[in-house]
């Protein structure tokens, strides 16, 4: 039988630390994080009564925290590789993690139902740890319900059609005044509660295997 070695610098294996590190880190309420400088990855957790929310709620209580109803990343704007010091960043990382809450803010949903993790790392690194942990949970935020993470537009950007996420959750002012959708809350509302009756196959926070695993 032919073993491969496991070799801890492969692309995969690299995102996967990254992945790791930043679902062992601690819990904080969304709606009360400290200033601190860096970019990096995080994910948001759900632990309250909406309805529509319920399965990803249960998993996440009694301080379990297993499966994320979002995931994101915070890059400085102008990012470069090999940062000497996540100072360079700037705020980038908590900055997003702040318009996520004042968003949440805008709307009928309970900022203190919100929890977050998040993990300063080096931006070379970021888009590898998100796209592995999006791929492993389907956050329902990142895959059926988009726009949580959308910014005002600017002047001079087209404006397309107003998110699923605020039509379901309407509140932001810029939102707004966007176009209407075609499918109303109460549709897009039912497809997420049909899409959460199926729990991800693996909710592990670990993402290393050794070569044939």
């Amino acid at each position: 039988m032919s073993v491969v070695p496991f070799n801890p610098l492969d692309k995969k294996n690299l995102g996967a630390s990254v992945a790791e590190a930043l679902l062992s880190k601690e819990v904080h309420p969304l709606g009360s994080l400290p200033r601190f400088d860096g970019a990096g990855v995080y994910a948001i957790y759900y632990t309250g009564n909406h309805p529509i929310y319920s399965n990803i709620a249960k998993m996440n209580r009694d301080g379990a925290y297993l499966w994320p109803i979002y995931v994101g990343k915070a890059v400085p704007p102008g990012s470069r590789t090999g940062l000497e010091s996540q100072k360079e960043a700037g705020p980038a990382l908590i900055g997003r993690l702040r318009e996520h809450a004042n968003s949440i803010k805008k709307t009928e949903l309970d900022i203190e139902d919100f929890y977050c993790k998040f993990l300063v790392v080096d931006d070379i690194w970021i888009p590898l740890g998100e796209t592995l942990i999006i791929n492993r949970f389907a956050p329902v935020w990142n895959i059926l319900i988009d726009g949580f993470g959308n910014h005002t537009p600017g002047k001079g950007r087209k404006e397309g059609m107003r998110p699923r996420w605020d039509t379901l959750h309407p509140g932001r002012k810029w939102a707004e005044k966007l176009p209407e959708r075609p499918e109303t809350a109460e549709e897009i509302g039912r497809e997420a509660e049909v899409y959460l009756r199926n729990v991800p196959p693996v909710l592990s926070s670990h993402f290393i295997k050794a070569e044939g695993d």
